[in-house]
């Protein structure tokens, strides 16, 4: 059987024959076929009507009685209303998770807004972050919520310069005194005052006068409609983001004493508005996050020797991902006498795949903390050995990564995508990718491995030395949204990433002995 979704019949109906109350049997006259399901004996009947001639949807109407349709009254599947017809919230995300989709071949984001600067201000509590997220949404690269930007940033910005690192700057307490000099400067730019139950002060507005403002009310129900229509652009697909204000961050000299000793060399990255480009003098935002830890979640803490897998903290996955060349079965892991668990990778042909590998992932979404594994990879060219943390809708992902054919190098990486729980942003495979020498290899011993992460950096650790940090904008804004913990073993598709796959070399282990957890759990 295969089911066609048809969003239109003929102007004064399809002939047809009633079935039942909601099941009919079409002669001719369903238009806008979209939305295939088959089953294996449905494809083998429309292959055995080919050549198709003509429009799909039209040839299919001429063969309804071939194929002997059954019709719905109503759709089995629902369209969205809201906005015109596209594969990037239906069928993109399925195909994704099934490993059919290679972001290899997919395209990057490509919006890029054409009206900027833009420059925003307002009370606290009116929304603020919540506009730097929607921007962010919207294309923009987006500095907020600081109290001040960079010395180079600035100067740039005062003189007018039409290249600056950002293209928005959203509640920067530094511009506030600057307002009219950011008029002269920059005449087409967008200005935006947020507003919360009461307007805006009367002293700011009068500083914008005769500038191109709107004033935008938090938590109204047409915000994107207001906003996108200031900016001229289209709104996306997810709905306007409500974040908590985060405040002016206390930007602040890097803190002595936390410099790495290793050098590092910087890997081909992705291109995204939510990327700095790099020059001489940018080193990111050093700055101090103002919300208390409590606000973030319950604290949990815990170190697993892995004796036994807790099926209430760790679950073994049994799924793929687009750029994975195995399967990953939980048979594949296995416990170790005196603890740990090896984590194999074989050759074997599953249909979907013809090879299997192994994961692990935590139950629980954590927010902020330190996530440490003792773990040896293998040597085995072609594969990664992977332990990381990761979510979806929007993709952010914080990793740290070995790979077979180069033992001797930490890759460490992230992706950020901008939107609160449920945006479908999913740019760019590359990510922004780091390589680290270690001194030594990581398949011949087992070795501690570290993430620190909190709302303002990102710290990596090999046994207890800090290796590599990234602050905000070095090159991204830092995840801020619940992720999973995972540790792996895979075949990559990408020889660029871990060389050849050595199959001769197959079956391949890698072992992980404990974990441990200092983080705040994201409460539901």
């Amino acid at each position: 059987m295969y089911y066609m979704y048809p969003t239109r019949e003929a102007r004064h109906g399809a002939p047809k024959e009633l079935l039942s109350k909601n099941v009919f049997r079409p002669e001719r006259g369903l238009w806008f076929l979209s939305g295939y399901v088959l089953s294996r004996k449905g494809a083998q009947s429309l292959l055995r009507l080919l050549p198709c001639r003509g429009p799909i949807d039209l040839w299919i109407n001429h063969k309804f009685h071939a194929l002997d349709v059954r019709a719905l009254r109503r759709p089995v599947v629902n369209q969205r209303a809201d906005l015109l017809s596209t594969n990037s919230y239906s069928i993109l995300p399925a195909l994704s998770t099934l490993g059919v989709l290679d972001y290899s071949t997919t395209a990057l984001f490509h919006q890029r807004p054409s009206h900027y600067p833009v420059f925003a201000f307002g009370p606290p509590g009116s929304g603020l972050s919540s506009l730097a997220m929607a921007l962010s949404m919207l294309g923009y690269r987006c500095c907020s919520d600081l109290d001040r930007i960079p010395e180079c940033e600035f100067k740039r910005l005062m003189t007018g310069a039409s290249h600056c690192t950002f293209d928005a700057y959203v509640n920067v307490g530094s511009l506030n005194a600057h307002v009219r000099t950011l008029m002269l400067r920059y005449p087409h730019a967008k200005f935006i005052v947020t507003e919360d139950e009461e307007p805006a002060g009367d002293d700011l507005v009068k500083m914008l006068a005769g500038a191109d403002l709107v004033r935008l009310k938090h938590n109204e129900t047409n915000t994107w409609r207001t906003l996108c229509e200031h900016l001229r652009l289209p709104p996306p697909a997810a709905p306007y983001p409500l974040v908590q204000d985060i405040g002016q961050r206390e930007v602040r000299a890097p803190v002595p004493g936390t410099s790495m000793s290793r050098s590092t060399k910087r890997l081909r990255y992705d291109r995204s508005p939510w990327i700095a480009e790099p020059h001489a003098d940018w080193e990111g935002i050093n700055a101090r996050f103002l919300e208390e830890p409590a606000q973030f979640g319950s604290v949990v803490k815990f170190e697993d020797d892995l004796v036994d897998i807790q099926s209430a903290r760790w679950t073994l996955r049994n799924d793929t991902f687009p750029g994975n060349l195995g399967l990953f079965r939980p048979m594949n892991v296995s416990a170790r006498s005196g603890g740990g668990l090896a984590l194999g990778v074989h050759q074997e042909p599953l249909g979907v795949r013809n090879y299997s590998a192994a994961a692990i992932s935590s139950r629980d979404s954590f927010l902020y903390g330190r996530f440490e594994a003792t773990l040896q990879a293998t040597n085995v060219s072609g594969l990664v050995t992977g332990f990381f943390l990761y979510r979806a809708s929007p993709r952010q992902e914080i990793d740290i990564e070995i790979t077979g054919n180069r033992p001797t190098r930490l890759l460490v990486n992230l992706f950020y995508n901008p939107g609160s729980e449920g945006a479908k942003f999913d740019y760019g495979y590359r990510g922004t990718p780091v390589a680290i020498p270690l001194g030594f290899d990581a398949s011949k011993a087992p070795h501690r491995f570290a993430i620190e992460w909190d709302p303002c950096e990102i710290r990596w650790f090999v046994d207890g030395e800090l290796v590599h940090r990234r602050a905000i904008w070095n090159p991204t804004p830092v995840p801020n949204l619940p992720m999973k913990l995972h540790v792996n073993t895979w075949p990559t598709r990408s020889r660029d990433l871990a060389g050849r796959l050595s199959v001769n070399a197959l079956p391949a282990t890698a072992i992980v002995h404990n974990i441990a957890v200092d983080s705040f759990k994201a409460d539901a």
